[in-house]
């Protein structure tokens, strides 16, 4: 399993860099892993790679009536809406967080956990009831510095993530990537000035790091 989840990020990876080249090679390292395990399913004589596939169709077909059926759906949310509905109801997918993996990645473990919560209506009706979540959760961190506070700004801070529709994990990727970006842009402007950035003082670091956000933005 760890093999796959690694080709998984490098597929990732690539998507996310625009690499076509690179997508191609690591889509082809993601699909070996498939095969591997479908062969491992076909030695226990628990399915093959013919049955992965049919149950993929199976499932797209049930979850999607309102493409393969007569189910009216005009917004994204009513598609999610059918899609829990058919979960519980024609999967047998008990309780709120029914199947959640733990083995995602937390934020990403978090916005799917709120996801669930929201199916049954329990959530902040809008945006600012979330940014209020939020700011409350930074006071109480600033009151008592526990990991368990700054545990909770995080999860408040996925749920802002989810009211505006954007994947946190995908921002907080783009945030580091900026940041590498503008310590590497703020490098190259001391050397360029004959200094070395990673010994100068922290206020002049922080002039030449307000340089590179100018080059970059």
């Amino acid at each position: 399993m760890p093999h796959t989840l690694e080709e998984a990020y490098e597929v990732a990876d690539a998507a996310l860099a625009g690499d076509d080249a690179k997508l191609l090679d690591e889509l082809g390292d993601l699909l070996f892993q498939v095969y591997f395990l479908a062969l491992l399913l076909e030695e226990r004589g628990q399915g093959d790679l013919e049955s992965v596939a049919r149950v993929i169709h199976e499932k797209l077909v049930r979850r999607h009536p309102h493409v393969f059926g007569d189910v009216e759906a005009e917004t994204g949310e009513r598609v999610r809406q059918n899609w829990d509905r058919i979960k519980r109801d024609q999967e047998g997918r008990e309780g709120v967080f029914h199947e959640v993996p733990e083995t995602l990645p937390a934020l990403l473990l978090a916005r799917k956990v709120q996801q669930r919560a929201k199916a049954v209506g329990f959530e902040y009706p809008d945006l600012a009831g979330a940014v209020a979540d939020l700011d409350d959760e930074i006071r109480e961190l600033k009151e008592d510095f526990a990991p368990n506070e700054l545990g909770d700004v995080l999860f408040a801070a996925v749920n802002v993530a989810r009211k505006l529709d954007v994947d946190p994990e995908l921002e907080l990727r783009r945030a580091t990537a900026r940041f590498r970006d503008r310590v590497t842009t703020a490098e190259q402007l001391a050397r360029e000035n004959g200094e070395d950035w990673t010994t100068l003082p922290l206020e002049q670091q922080d002039r030449y790091f307000d340089l590179a956000k100018e080059r970059t933005e």
